[in-house]
């Protein structure tokens, strides 16, 4: 009970400090990219705090994956540096029996990994995908984002406004370049107001300004000066999940529902590895947790992280095979978890084999018997 005891606030202490740091840098690599499409008028600059949420809860299983990786072979190593696993095997307690406490104490964490694969995680992605949505089908002049160039939903206008006033209804300095049957039109204005029209749509007024319409390469455009101008623009389209959402944002009862379809199979591959993967990679720290206690400990966070991209390299593989048709889901679920639990067992076997030349107990014998004899040594040559 007290080593239980101990293992879980010691676990706890390294994984807490661990999903700090991790999450930190997914939280900056996620501002920085969404800050970045927000400049460049992709998303809207008020949904920028909701979308770094949605993005944040999206990563969140992988960070939870890495975190209890890290947590359990960062404990271990450390009992290996400070001599601890030596006292232990030299009580007869065996390897294995750290699998109990690990799992007890890491089941918290396959259950949060659970739940936000298979519900948040969805939830999270459906609302990304309608801000994105929403933003998109909005007016021409709500996306235009001021002292930038921006393209009309319908592909034939091009606007730019050096400012905007009253909540973007009102905008200055107004440039329009229209394609049109009968030519391109040019418009200029020194202001511009968004009104409705009574029924549904939208028009863009323009005051105080000039219209220029012709051919591009051909000396015919006329000229023409206005005090009032008025020009029809896309209306707001409500933003709803339809059949092109893709099927990482659909509802898991929705994917069970649509079965026999490659993409939802392809996603469900990974809700389901999920949390499995979280309980293989838990279990395979406790043997690669060995180091040898006169040497460094960077080795195993690299060996870990090699680990942990692969092995998440590798579930993608299965599911893209999947998309593709190559594999079905009955049979690429559960291939390499099996290949990492039979490595896990060896690792395991390996470990516990106590006669085994590079078995921990067998280096730390070894390593005391050079002690001495090069001690032994050592007082021969000085009598």
């Amino acid at each position: 009970m007290i080593f239980r005891r101990a293992l879980q606030r010691e676990l706890a202490s390294v994984a807490g400090a661990t999903f700090t740091v991790l999450f930190s840098i997914f939280v900056t690599w996620t501002l920085i990219s969404i800050l970045g499409k927000a400049a460049g008028g992709k998303v809207a600059s008020s949904d920028v705090l909701a979308l770094i949420g949605f993005s944040v809860l999206n990563y969140l299983p992988t960070i939870l994956l890495l975190t209890s990786f890290i947590a359990v072979i960062m404990t271990i190593t450390r009992s290996y540096r400070d001599s601890e696993m030596v006292v232990w095997f030299a009580t007869g307690q065996s390897l294995a029996r750290w699998i109990a406490p690990v799992l007890t104490a890491g089941l918290p964490v396959v259950v949060a990994v659970g739940l936000l694969a298979f519900y948040a995680t969805p939830w999270a992605k459906s609302k990304s995908v309608e801000y994105i949505q929403r933003f998109e089908k909005r007016e021409d002049l709500k996306r235009v984002a001021p002292g930038q160039f921006r393209e009309s939903t319908s592909a034939n206008r091009v606007f730019f406004v050096e400012g905007s006033t009253g909540g973007s209804t009102v905008v200055q300095n107004v440039f329009v370049n229209s394609v049109e049957q009968n030519g391109n039109s040019v418009v200029v204005a020194k202001e511009g107001v968004i009104e409705p029209d009574g029924k549904g749509g939208q028009y863009l007024v323009l005051r105080n300004g000039r219209r220029y319409l012709g051919h591009p390469g051909q000396a015919d455009f006329q000229s023409m000066e206005f005090e009032r101008y008025r020009m029809r623009v896309n209306s707001s389209v409500p933003a709803t999940l339809d059949a092109d959402t893709p099927a990482a944002a659909m509802p898991t009862a929705v994917l069970l529902a649509a079965r026999n379809n490659r993409f939802a199979d392809a996603e469900m591959v990974y809700r389901v590895s999920a949390p499995i993967t979280c309980v293989v990679l838990m279990l395979l720290a406790i043997p690669l947790g060995f180091v040898n206690p006169r040497a460094g400990s960077s080795a195993n966070l690299i060996l870990a992280l090699l680990i942990f991209f692969t092995y998440n390299n590798l579930t993608k593989l299965f599911e893209n095979s999947v998309k593709q048709e190559k594999l079905s889901f009955a049979m690429a679920w559960w291939p390499l978890h099996l290949f990492a639990l039979v490595t896990v067992i060896v690792l395991f076997a390996w470990r516990l084999n106590v006669n085994h030349r590079w078995h921990p107990a067998t280096l730390w014998s070894a390593y005391k018997r050079r002690r001495l004899l090069s001690s032994g040594a050592a007082q021969e040559g000085a009598q």
